[in-house]
């Protein structure tokens, strides 16, 4: 079962997400800035930079990344954050904060996308740095059922074949061995992050 969230609560979700992230980043030392994520050759730095991209950047500004990535849509992801990540940190944690409020998407997505980027990139970030950072149940739902039907843009992640089951919140998908666990571990396992996922299933004392 899952449940999408009305458009608004979304919304709401995002911005106290950004908000709270932007907190997190502010008190940050230099050496934390810096920190590798579990998110490919990406820092802290490049995950945060990454995050405010999709809400500010123009179609100019898209067209211009997609034209320096010769159209190759991950490079232009990767690449452009990379070149957002230059700016000093406070640029970047104001870029992020300006955003808060901002009902604007990437380009080709909806605001279920800027939903799961914020939650998961949060936690590419917070688990880096041994932290934990709480993840919203309902926001969480609605994110792992984006990613299981997403078709549009194509999902980069193969789906787990085992049956998922939120143990907090009323949500599951899929069949095989079932997998039970915070859904906050689960939309980890469905985005690539098994290892981030442990440490959720870990924390709540689940089997894997």
């Amino acid at each position: 079962m899952g449940a999408v969230l009305e458009t608004g609560e979304l919304w709401r979700i995002v911005d106290r997400e950004r908000a709270s992230l932007a907190d997190l980043l502010e008190g940050l030392s230099p050496e934390e800035w810096e920190t590798p994520t579990g998110c490919g050759d990406w820092r802290v730095r490049d995950v945060a930079a990454h995050l405010t991209i999709g809400a500010r950047y123009p179609l100019t500004a898209v067209l211009r990344e997609a034209a320096r990535a010769r159209g190759n849509f991950d490079r232009m992801i990767h690449d452009s954050a990379l070149r957002e990540a230059r700016l000093p940190v406070a640029d970047i944690v104001a870029n992020l904060r300006s955003i808060v409020g901002s009902r604007r998407t990437a380009v080709m997505t909806t605001p279920r996308e800027s939903l799961l980027d914020v939650l998961v990139h949060g936690q590419d970030i917070a688990l880096a740095l041994g932290r934990t950072r709480e993840v919203p149940p309902e926001g969480a739902r609605d994110a792992a059922d984006r990613v299981w039907t997403m078709r549009i843009p194509p999902r980069p992640w193969p789906l787990p074949s085992s049956r998922l089951v939120a143990t907090d919140i009323d949500w599951s998908r899929g069949a095989g061995e079932e997998v039970r666990g915070p859904i906050a571990a689960l939309l980890l396992l469905l985005t690539g992050r098994p290892e981030a996922a442990r440490v959720w299933f870990e924390r709540a004392g689940a089997e894997q």
